[in-house]
């Protein structure tokens, strides 16, 4: 008897490993992640709402490179000019990569660029659907232009940023702060909605 109970004590520890073994596999399969993995990140887009159910480590990563619209204002001044520009979102996210190609500047025929060489991008950044786009000091002062150039500077920055469809509207700062106008023709103080009447 001694020997068919040890055998029947070796069968059930048997049986409760791979009943554990089984167990703990399921769980890892049905956790998709890591606790770590699926900390929440801020939101940099809008969502769907399937995409929400999926862990954060296992949706698509966005592309290093990505193709999107800029706008320069056409050398008449009669409206801003779409122009497709493939930029890296390996160091920047897709909101600061389009504001630097913005600045970059363009030789397109028919176009101008508006916004002065020296002024310089501190961040972008993105919240519940107003991009908060803050620049140099040199954004203002050196703006030489009248209401159009004013007009058509904002547009381009405005217009740029509202291409993703989770931004609604702009609010542009200098050096981290409100300005009430860039040369005293528009008001930025509140956030700015799409200017589509620019685009041509």
């Amino acid at each position: 008897m001694k020997g068919r109970d040890a055998e029947m004590l070796m069968q059930s520890n048997y049986k409760k490993s791979v009943c554990a073994l089984t167990c703990a596999a399921f769980l890892t399969l049905a956790a998709g992640c890591s606790d770590e993995q699926r900390q929440p990140t801020a939101a940099s887009s809008v969502e769907s709402q399937s995409d929400k159910d999926v862990p954060e480590c296992c949706r698509p990563k966005e592309p290093k490179a990505l193709k999107v619209n800029v706008y320069y204002p056409k050398d008449d001044g009669m409206g801003l000019v779409a122009v497709t520009r493939t930029v890296n979102t390996e160091k920047d996210d897709k909101y600061t990569a389009a504001m630097k190609s913005l600045l970059t500047g363009t030789k397109e025929k028919g176009q101008t660029t508006v916004i002065p060489k020296k002024a310089k991008l501190h961040s972008v950044k993105v919240q519940n659907g107003t991009a908060t786009v803050d620049f140099s000091k040199e954004l203002q002062q050196n703006f030489s232009g009248g209401s159009t150039g004013e007009e058509m500077l904002v547009g381009s920055i405005v217009d740029t940023l509202t291409e993703f469809p989770e931004v609604q509207n702009v609010q542009i700062l200098i050096d981290g702060a409100k300005v009430e106008t860039l040369s005293g023709h528009m008001d930025l103080s509140e956030p700015l909605a799409r200017m589509s009447e620019l685009v041509k």
